[in-house]
């Protein structure tokens, strides 16, 4: 009961977020519902052999918007799965894509599973399965609806997916598109794993760039030194602490279900993830202080919290405890509406998920384009880029009469690789969004926050693709 009435109330949020939004913007009601109602929802089921004899498995697939198609959008394998769920993740997606410009309607999927009760071949019996559904109903391909990883899925079952679709339609020249966030051996990129981590830290960096907001929060520019918290310590947790542990920032706090660890003068994340990946916890390492699984991620003093696990873990009856200035939302939907509003006005800056956690389905868009093109990036490139700084550092060398060393030369005149073109290109994406959410935001001073701002721009962008269509002249 508690799953279906979270679900139910994230929905909820999600639709008051666009709702409030819609006031800021002079579009008719008729377009602005039409942007707002889910367009399609698939509810599949199927057996599953079992010691008891058959298990009847349930899966979702929501596809949100058809202004621009292919649909996109993640799998999450999860016991709490619901039809609300699904539609509220995917209306997210939507809104995400909108306004990072990625060109996507959005969508999302579910399996009710706890994946780590099922054998690794019962989980792929379940994952071919739910992927032949979505094809019978044509909810999946590389021009109609590209899925990704989400909660409880990676590589392996996106490879799975990958493998059966191309199966089911063996002439289709691009059917490895019909799926991201796969293995590198089967089409994927390099840097997907860590896309939404990274895309999480470059948020929080621009945040903190810009030296008139921290005044207002008192705070100093930049990343450096600020003391974080960590909720939630899976793929994306991990990957943005080990980022910001990179530029220079403390992570001071690291929570899970077992319980937290504490350490003011900062945590090693790699550290970390090494000792729970041996022993199961977080618990347990020597020089930090221990929070058990009763107690709240909100009890440490921070500058910066991350809600990197599940959907409103921050609401009414807990939000007056939070001591974060700055609150970046890595999961989707980790402050309710509530919430959110309430801490906005005492002054909390909350960077909303649908910017903070972008860099997966920004990243999968650069995947979906390298399986298209059948190339992978800087391949084409790279060495035309080498020579041709070579021979601009031999020129200046002869001008200069200064020689550099061999060593020298090969760091300076070095091309970009894949990792490098996707870092360069999710960071320019995080960053020029975020400075369009916070411009719309400072325009109009009756706006409230900058997931209202960001809701309006989707919204906008949104409505401008249907009158293009002719759909609402």
């Amino acid at each position: 009961m508690a799953s279906l009435e979270n679900a139910i109330q994230f929905k909820a949020d999600v639709d008051a977020s666009f709702d409030r939004a819609g006031k800021f913007t002079d579009h008719p009601e008729g377009l602005l519902q039409q942007i707002k109602t889910c367009n399609s929802v698939l509810h599949v089921t199927f057996p599953l052999p079992s010691k008891n004899g058959y298990e009847v498995i349930h899966g979702w697939r929501a596809e949100h918007s058809h202004h621009k198609t292919p649909v996109k959008g993640g799998i999450r394998y999860s016991p709490l799965v619901d039809e609300d769920e699904v539609i509220a993740l995917a209306s997210l997606m939507t809104y995400k894509c909108a306004i990072a410009d990625i060109p996507f309607g959005g969508a999302k999927g579910g399996v009710r599973i706890d994946p780590k009760k099922y054998t690794e071949g019962e989980m792929q019996r379940i994952t071919r399965r739910y992927t032949s559904e979505l094809s019978k109903k044509n909810f999946i391909g590389p021009a109609v609806d590209v899925l990704a990883p989400d909660v409880g899925t990676g590589p392996r079952e996106m490879g799975w997916i990958a493998d059966t679709y191309s199966l089911l339609n063996a002439n289709q020249l691009n059917s490895s598109a019909c799926v991201t966030g796969k293995p590198i051996s089967a089409g994927g990129i390099h840097g997907r794993i860590e896309a939404t981590g990274l895309g999480v830290m470059y948020a929080a960096k621009e945040v903190c760039s810009i030296k008139e907001d921290m005044k207002e929060l008192g705070l100093d520019k930049g990343l450096m030194g600020k003391k974080i918290v960590i909720q939630g310590f899976g793929n994306v947790g991990y990957n943005a602490a080990r980022y910001f542990h990179e530029e220079d920032a403390k992570i001071v706090g690291i929570f899970e279900v077992e319980g937290g660890i504490y350490n003011s003068k900062g945590l090693n994340p790699n550290t970390v993830f090494e000792h729970r990946r041996e022993t199961g916890s977080l618990l347990g390492m020597e020089g930090v202080e221990e929070y058990g699984p009763e107690a709240s991620f909100l009890d440490v003093e921070c500058d910066i919290l991350v809600p990197a696990a599940i959907e409103q873990v921050i609401h009414k009856d807990n939000m007056d405890k939070v001591k974060a200035k700055i609150i970046v939302e890595a999961a989707n939907g980790p402050v309710t509406m509530r919430a959110s509003t309430s801490l906005s006005q005492n002054g909390v800056l909350i960077v909303p998920d649908i910017l903070a956690n972008a860099g997966g389905v920004v990243v999968s868009y650069f995947e979906w384009l390298k399986n298209l093109s059948h190339v992978r990036f800087g391949r084409m490139t790279k060495k035309h880029e080498e020579r041709m700084t070579h021979n601009l550092i031999e020129a200046v060398e002869r001008a200069s009469g200064r020689w550099l060393s061999q060593e020298e030369k090969k760091r300076v005149s070095q091309g970009a690789d894949e990792m490098e073109l996707v870092a360069s290109g999710l960071e320019d994406t995080i960053a020029d969004t975020y400075n369009q959410i916070r411009q719309k935001m400072k325009s109009n001073p009756a706006i409230p926050d900058l997931r209202t701002a960001a809701y309006v721009i989707a919204i906008d962008k949104i409505a401008h693709n249907y009158m293009e269509l002719g759909i609402f002249p």
